[in-house]
Protein backbone atom coordinates (compact mmCIF):
# COMPACT_ATOMS: atom_id res chain seq x y z
CA UNK A 1 0.00 0.00 0.00
CA UNK A 2 2.91 2.17 1.06
CA UNK A 3 4.60 2.25 -2.30
CA UNK A 4 1.41 1.99 -3.99
CA UNK A 5 0.73 5.44 -2.77
CA UNK A 6 4.28 7.11 -3.31
CA UNK A 7 4.75 5.57 -6.82
CA UNK A 8 0.70 7.19 -7.83
CA UNK A 9 -0.25 10.08 -5.94
CA UNK A 10 1.62 13.28 -6.44
CA UNK A 11 3.95 14.32 -3.21
CA UNK A 12 2.40 17.07 -2.97
CA UNK A 13 -1.16 15.80 -3.42
CA UNK A 14 -0.45 13.11 -0.84
CA UNK A 15 1.03 15.40 2.00
CA UNK A 16 -2.19 17.62 1.10
CA UNK A 17 -4.76 14.43 1.39
CA UNK A 18 -3.08 13.01 4.33
CA UNK A 19 -3.45 16.84 6.52
CA UNK A 20 -6.93 16.80 5.27
CA UNK A 21 -8.15 13.35 6.49
CA UNK A 22 -6.16 13.51 9.76
CA UNK A 23 -7.14 17.54 10.87
CA UNK A 24 -10.46 16.61 9.91
CA UNK A 25 -11.54 13.24 11.91
CA UNK A 26 -8.93 14.69 14.48
CA UNK A 27 -11.34 17.53 14.72
CA UNK A 28 -14.93 15.23 14.49
CA UNK A 29 -13.53 13.13 17.34
CA UNK A 30 -12.69 16.29 19.16
CA UNK A 31 -16.42 17.27 18.74
CA UNK A 32 -17.97 14.01 19.60
CA UNK A 33 -15.89 13.66 22.46
CA UNK A 34 -16.80 17.14 23.96
CA UNK A 35 -19.80 16.38 23.63
CA UNK A 36 -20.59 13.01 25.34
CA UNK A 37 -17.94 13.63 28.17
CA UNK A 38 -18.03 17.76 29.33
CA UNK A 39 -16.41 17.00 32.48
CA UNK A 40 -13.18 16.53 30.33
CA UNK A 41 -12.15 20.05 31.60
CA UNK A 42 -11.69 19.50 35.47
CA UNK A 43 -8.43 20.88 36.52
CA UNK A 44 -7.56 17.35 37.80
CA UNK A 45 -8.10 15.94 34.56
CA UNK A 46 -5.64 18.06 32.68
CA UNK A 47 -3.01 17.77 35.21
CA UNK A 48 -2.87 14.32 33.99
CA UNK A 49 -3.30 14.50 30.62
CA UNK A 50 -0.88 17.01 30.42
CA UNK A 51 1.66 14.79 32.22
CA UNK A 52 0.57 11.72 29.71
CA UNK A 53 0.41 14.14 26.51
CA UNK A 54 4.55 14.99 27.80
CA UNK A 55 5.33 11.62 27.63
CA UNK A 56 3.77 10.49 24.55
CA UNK A 57 4.85 13.31 22.48
CA UNK A 58 8.68 12.64 23.36
CA UNK A 59 8.20 9.06 23.05
CA UNK A 60 6.58 9.69 19.36
CA UNK A 61 9.58 12.52 18.73
CA UNK A 62 12.20 10.15 19.32
CA UNK A 63 10.71 7.44 17.25
CA UNK A 64 9.70 9.25 14.72
CA UNK A 65 13.16 10.78 14.36
CA UNK A 66 15.31 7.82 14.70
CA UNK A 67 13.06 5.77 11.77
CA UNK A 68 13.17 8.75 9.64
CA UNK A 69 16.94 8.77 10.28
CA UNK A 70 16.84 5.43 9.50
CA UNK A 71 15.45 5.33 6.53
CA UNK A 72 17.14 8.22 5.14
CA UNK A 73 20.22 6.34 5.76
CA UNK A 74 19.33 3.72 3.75
CA UNK A 75 19.20 6.16 0.87
CA UNK A 76 21.71 8.86 1.47
CA UNK A 77 24.24 7.41 4.08
CA UNK A 78 27.52 5.57 3.74
CA UNK A 79 26.48 2.46 1.39
CA UNK A 80 22.90 3.69 0.58
CA UNK A 81 21.37 3.75 -2.88
CA UNK A 82 22.61 6.90 -3.61
CA UNK A 83 26.09 5.70 -3.24
CA UNK A 84 25.38 2.97 -5.48
CA UNK A 85 24.00 4.87 -8.19
CA UNK A 86 26.86 7.19 -7.88
CA UNK A 87 29.31 4.72 -8.34
CA UNK A 88 27.42 3.11 -11.19
CA UNK A 89 27.35 6.21 -13.35
CA UNK A 90 30.91 7.81 -12.30
CA UNK A 91 32.82 4.30 -13.37
CA UNK A 92 30.83 4.34 -16.34
CA UNK A 93 32.11 8.26 -17.16
CA UNK A 94 35.61 7.03 -16.11
CA UNK A 95 35.49 4.11 -18.91
CA UNK A 96 34.64 6.66 -21.27
CA UNK A 97 37.65 8.64 -20.72
CA UNK A 98 39.86 5.84 -20.05
CA UNK A 99 38.52 4.68 -24.07
CA UNK A 100 40.59 7.52 -25.29
CA UNK A 101 44.03 5.61 -25.33
CA UNK A 102 43.02 2.81 -27.00
CA UNK A 103 43.01 2.75 -30.66
CA UNK A 104 40.17 4.83 -32.50
CA UNK A 105 38.85 1.54 -33.75
CA UNK A 106 38.56 -0.08 -30.27
CA UNK A 107 37.45 3.33 -28.94
CA UNK A 108 34.30 4.12 -30.91
CA UNK A 109 33.16 0.44 -30.42
CA UNK A 110 33.18 0.92 -26.57
CA UNK A 111 31.66 4.12 -26.63
CA UNK A 112 28.78 2.80 -28.23
CA UNK A 113 28.80 0.04 -26.55
CA UNK A 114 28.44 1.89 -23.30
CA UNK A 115 26.19 4.15 -24.65
CA UNK A 116 23.95 1.27 -25.59
CA UNK A 117 23.90 0.24 -21.54
CA UNK A 118 23.51 3.62 -20.68
CA UNK A 119 19.77 4.14 -22.61
CA UNK A 120 19.30 0.44 -21.54
CA UNK A 121 19.89 1.34 -17.55
CA UNK A 122 17.61 4.60 -18.24
CA UNK A 123 14.88 2.20 -19.62
CA UNK A 124 15.22 -0.14 -17.26
CA UNK A 125 14.82 2.27 -14.07
CA UNK A 126 10.80 2.81 -13.70
CA UNK A 127 10.60 -0.90 -14.66
CA UNK A 128 13.27 -2.28 -11.92
CA UNK A 129 11.62 0.16 -9.55
CA UNK A 130 8.83 -1.65 -9.89
CA UNK A 131 9.77 -5.04 -9.13
CA UNK A 132 10.55 -6.12 -12.40
CA UNK A 133 14.01 -7.69 -13.51
CA UNK A 134 14.61 -6.29 -17.31
CA UNK A 135 16.89 -7.99 -19.73
CA UNK A 136 17.92 -5.65 -22.54
CA UNK A 137 20.86 -4.17 -19.84
CA UNK A 138 22.09 -7.44 -19.31
CA UNK A 139 22.55 -7.86 -23.15
CA UNK A 140 24.04 -4.47 -23.68
CA UNK A 141 26.22 -4.97 -20.57
CA UNK A 142 27.22 -8.00 -22.01
CA UNK A 143 27.98 -6.62 -25.26
CA UNK A 144 30.02 -4.08 -23.33
CA UNK A 145 32.35 -7.01 -21.68
CA UNK A 146 32.30 -8.15 -25.41
CA UNK A 147 34.00 -4.76 -26.78
CA UNK A 148 36.67 -4.87 -24.17
CA UNK A 149 37.71 -8.18 -24.80
CA UNK A 150 37.90 -7.33 -28.58
CA UNK A 151 41.08 -4.79 -27.37
CA UNK A 152 44.44 -5.34 -29.27
CA UNK A 153 46.22 -3.32 -26.65
CA UNK A 154 50.08 -2.73 -27.88
CA UNK A 155 51.50 -0.06 -25.77
CA UNK A 156 51.72 -0.26 -22.11
CA UNK A 157 49.84 2.55 -21.51
CA UNK A 158 47.04 0.72 -23.42
CA UNK A 159 47.58 -2.53 -21.24
CA UNK A 160 47.36 -0.82 -17.81
CA UNK A 161 44.18 0.65 -19.06
CA UNK A 162 42.83 -2.28 -20.61
CA UNK A 163 43.44 -3.74 -16.95
CA UNK A 164 42.04 -1.11 -15.22
CA UNK A 165 39.05 -1.01 -17.47
CA UNK A 166 38.01 -4.39 -16.69
CA UNK A 167 38.18 -3.90 -12.64
CA UNK A 168 35.88 -0.79 -12.87
CA UNK A 169 33.35 -2.55 -15.47
CA UNK A 170 33.35 -5.52 -12.43
CA UNK A 171 32.64 -2.95 -10.47
CA UNK A 172 29.82 -1.11 -12.56
CA UNK A 173 28.51 -4.19 -13.17
CA UNK A 174 28.26 -4.97 -9.06
CA UNK A 175 26.69 -1.74 -8.27
CA UNK A 176 23.84 -2.56 -10.65
CA UNK A 177 23.22 -6.08 -9.56
CA UNK A 178 22.81 -4.19 -6.19
CA UNK A 179 20.66 -1.57 -7.38
CA UNK A 180 18.56 -4.20 -8.83
CA UNK A 181 18.50 -6.76 -5.91
CA UNK A 182 17.38 -3.83 -3.71
CA UNK A 183 14.73 -2.47 -5.83
CA UNK A 184 13.30 -6.42 -6.42
CA UNK A 185 13.67 -6.96 -2.38
CA UNK A 186 12.38 -3.66 -1.16
CA UNK A 187 9.00 -4.15 0.61
CA UNK A 188 9.28 -0.79 3.16
CA UNK A 189 9.07 -0.92 7.06
CA UNK A 190 7.60 -4.18 8.19
CA UNK A 191 4.10 -4.01 9.78
CA UNK A 192 5.44 -3.84 12.99
CA UNK A 193 7.12 -0.38 12.62
CA UNK A 194 4.12 0.71 10.81
CA UNK A 195 1.98 -0.42 14.32
CA UNK A 196 3.76 1.41 16.00
CA UNK A 197 4.00 4.44 14.23
CA UNK A 198 -0.17 4.37 14.25
CA UNK A 199 0.07 4.11 17.86
CA UNK A 200 2.08 6.85 18.77
CA UNK A 201 0.38 8.96 16.54
CA UNK A 202 -2.95 7.89 18.02
CA UNK A 203 -1.68 8.59 21.53
CA UNK A 204 -0.52 12.21 20.51
CA UNK A 205 -3.98 12.88 18.89
CA UNK A 206 -6.08 11.36 21.35
CA UNK A 207 -4.00 13.76 24.33
CA UNK A 208 -4.41 16.75 22.32
CA UNK A 209 -8.27 15.70 21.58
CA UNK A 210 -8.64 14.63 25.25
CA UNK A 211 -6.84 18.00 26.86
CA UNK A 212 -9.02 20.05 28.70
CA UNK A 213 -9.67 23.57 26.89
CA UNK A 214 -12.45 25.44 27.67
CA UNK A 215 -12.72 27.74 24.25
CA UNK A 216 -14.07 25.03 21.56
CA UNK A 217 -12.32 27.32 18.74
CA UNK A 218 -9.01 27.17 20.82
CA UNK A 219 -9.06 23.63 21.52
CA UNK A 220 -10.09 22.94 17.61
CA UNK A 221 -6.86 25.03 16.21
CA UNK A 222 -4.60 22.90 18.68
CA UNK A 223 -5.95 19.25 17.78
CA UNK A 224 -5.90 20.63 14.05
CA UNK A 225 -1.69 21.97 14.58
CA UNK A 226 -1.00 18.88 16.29
CA UNK A 227 -2.81 16.25 13.40
CA UNK A 228 -1.32 18.21 10.94
CA UNK A 229 1.79 17.74 12.75
CA UNK A 230 1.28 13.80 12.37
CA UNK A 231 0.43 14.25 8.74
CA UNK A 232 3.56 15.61 8.14
CA UNK A 233 5.90 12.90 9.82
CA UNK A 234 3.15 9.95 8.50
CA UNK A 235 4.03 11.80 4.87
CA UNK A 236 7.75 12.03 5.81
CA UNK A 237 8.10 8.31 6.58
CA UNK A 238 6.09 7.13 3.64
CA UNK A 239 8.32 8.80 1.47
CA UNK A 240 11.82 7.86 2.72
CA UNK A 241 10.37 4.24 2.93
CA UNK A 242 11.00 3.03 -0.37
CA UNK A 243 14.32 4.31 -1.96
CA UNK A 244 13.80 3.84 -5.40
CA UNK A 245 10.68 5.36 -5.91
CA UNK A 246 9.42 8.76 -4.62
CA UNK A 247 10.32 12.51 -4.71
CA UNK A 248 12.75 11.77 -1.98
CA UNK A 249 14.14 8.73 -3.82
CA UNK A 250 17.15 7.84 -5.71
CA UNK A 251 17.83 9.51 -8.91
CA UNK A 252 19.25 8.06 -11.98
CA UNK A 253 20.97 11.77 -12.39
CA UNK A 254 24.36 10.05 -12.57
CA UNK A 255 23.00 7.33 -15.77
CA UNK A 256 21.95 10.53 -17.74
CA UNK A 257 25.10 12.03 -16.77
CA UNK A 258 27.01 8.93 -18.49
CA UNK A 259 24.78 9.19 -21.46
CA UNK A 260 25.26 13.23 -22.10
CA UNK A 261 29.31 12.28 -21.23
CA UNK A 262 29.14 9.41 -23.94
CA UNK A 263 26.83 11.40 -26.26
CA UNK A 264 29.50 14.38 -26.57
CA UNK A 265 32.01 13.87 -29.23
CA UNK A 266 35.18 12.43 -28.16
CA UNK A 267 38.43 14.76 -26.99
Amino acid sequence: MSRWLVTNVPPLLLLLGLTVLIVGLSIAVRSLVRRRFPQLSGETHNDVTKFAFGVVAFVFAFFMSFLASSLWDQISGLGGTDEGVLIEGATGVQLARDSTVFDTADRDRIRQSLLDYGHAAEAEWPLAAGKRWPLAADDRLARLYNSYEQVAARTDAQKTLLSTSFANLDKMSQARTERLLTARTDEGPPWSLWAVVIVTSVLVLGCAIIYGVEQPAVHSTMVATVGALVAANLFLILELSHPYVGEIGTSPEPLHELVRVLEAPPR
